[in-house]
C-alpha cells in the first residue's frame, strides 16, 4: 500500500472520504461540527493548526490524519528531574527556560488500517520532516497523548514531560528531534 501525505482539503475530504477511527471526538474534528464546518477547517482558517491526511494512493481513502501546531517546552511545566535530563542535551551556552517545539494536536488512524504500523510511520514522517527540512527553530515534538495511546507514543520513543496524574485523560509527552542523529 502506498501513501500520499497531503494537506486536508476542507471542500473535498469530508464529502468524499468517510473516516472512522473509533473515537467520536477525533472523527468529528476532521469531518464535522454542529456548524457543519469541521474543526480541522476552522483551526486551519484561524492558523491555529494545520491538518494533513494520509491517503491511500489507489482508493483515495483517508487512512489517517494529523494536525501540527507550534508549541514550546517550558521549565515551569516540566517536572524538575525530567527538565534536567532534557536540558542536559542542550549545550550550556544555549540553555533557556523554554525550547521551541511543534505539537501533534491530533493524530487518528482509520479503523480499516489500525494495527498495521501506519501510526508509527506517520510519527517517523513527522520526525524526519522537521529534522531534515526545518522552517524555523524546532528542537522537540510534543503531544498530549490520550492515556490509551501512551504506550504507542512510548514505543515511538516519546517520553513523558511530567509525572502522570491519575485524574488526567492525557499525558504530556515529548520527542527530541536531535535523537534522529
Amino acid at each position: 500500500m502506498k501513501y500520499l501525505f497531503r494537506r486536508f482539503q476542507p471542500e473535498y475530504d469530508p464529502l468524499y472520504s468517510p473516516f472512522d477511527c473509533g473515537n467520536t471526538d477525533l472523527n468529528e474534528f476532521l469531518l464535522s461540527t454542529s456548524t457543519k464546518t469541521s474543526n480541522a477547517t476552522l483551526y486551519g482558517k484561524e492558523r491555529l493548526a494545520i491538518t494533513y491526511v494520509v491517503e491511500d494512493n489507489e482508493s483515495h481513502q483517508i487512512l489517517a490524519y494529523f494536525s501540527i501546531l507550534h508549541d514550546k517546552i517550558e521549565r515551569n511545566f516540566a517536572d524538575s528531574h525530567i527538565w534536567n535530563q532534557l536540558s542536559r542535551r542542550i549545550p550550556n551556552a544555549k540553555r533557556r527556560s523554554s525550547y521551541p517545539a511543534i505539537k501533534i494536536g491530533r493524530l487518528a488512524v482509520n479503523r480499516l488500517v489500525q494495527g498495521t504500523g501506519i501510526g508509527g510511520y506517520i510519527l517517523d514522517f513527522i520526525k524526519a520532516w522537521y529534522y531534515e527540512k526545518p522552517k524555523a527553530g524546532c528542537r522537540f515534538i510534543t503531544v498530549d497523548a490520550l492515556k490509551t495511546a501512551e504506550a504507542f507514543y512510548t514505543k515511538c520513543q516519546f517520553k513523558p514531560l511530567t509525572e502522570a496524574d491519575v485524574d488526567d485523560e492525557t499525558v504530556l509527552m515529548y520527542y527530541d528531534i536531535m535523537g534522529i542523529v
